[in-house]
């Protein structure tokens, strides 16, 4: 369980077996969080994807963007995604994320949930491009949203719920994605919209396999 009484502007760990998560509940974004978010869901080319899931091709319920470097290219659920060129803002975010967290990112995926009707299922961000323990930097901007995180297999805790704030930034790493699966479930009530950012450095293939130090 998160401590309520934790200093907003550090890192807090979560409890959670076979994993390395932490959350900053306030992160540095060198500017008012709802100034940032009007930007990025104005300036940013949205895509509405169709994934495959269980065989099946469906409509993403949200909206979508990738950037990074040249050469970061991701595929997952059916789709290949070639980044596009850092714009400056998200190269100060990514500059901003990778100081609070220590580690280097080469991409980012906006995905954008416009309404409560936009989620996203349970999965884990397991692709070989990622490698074997991957570190994952989420930011969030706009409506308050709760992350579910649950273990992989059929049984085992109940879910942990994770409020995640307008201006947090939550960290996963180490074995996370292993053993853990996260998603975000749409709201039978109305809210307004939530900007997620996920930071992910993309790997070369000589070093998909390698085990961490």
């Amino acid at each position: 369980m998160t401590d309520l009484f934790a200093p907003a502007d550090r890192f807090e760990p979560l409890a959670l077996d076979r994993a390395d998560v932490s959350l900053l509940r306030r992160f540095d974004l060198g500017l008012p969080d709802t100034e940032l978010l009007a930007e990025l869901v104005a300036d940013t080319p949205w895509r509405a994807e169709r994934i495959v899931v269980f065989g099946r091709e469906v409509a993403q319920p949200r909206l979508s963007c990738w950037y990074g470097d040249a050469d970061a290219h991701y595929a997952y659920s059916g789709l290949q995604l070639a980044p596009l060129a850092w714009t400056a803002r998200l190269a100060d975010l990514r500059r901003r994320v990778e100081a609070a967290t220590g580690e280097a990112y080469n991409s980012v995926l906006l995905n954008y949930y416009r309404d409560h009707r936009d989620g996203m299922g349970y999965h884990s961000d397991d692709e070989p491009e990622l490698g074997p323990a991957p570190a994952i930097a989420s930011l969030s901007l706009g409506e308050r949203r709760v992350f579910s995180m649950k273990p992989k297999g059929a049984t085992g805790p109940a879910p942990v719920k994770i409020p995640l704030d307008s201006g947090s930034l939550l960290l996963m790493r180490g074995p996370t994605q292993r053993h853990w699966l996260h998603g975000l479930a749409k709201l039978a009530r109305p809210c307004g919209p939530r900007l997620n950012l996920t930071f992910r450095r993309i790997l070369r293939p000589s070093a998909r396999n390698r085990a961490p130090a």
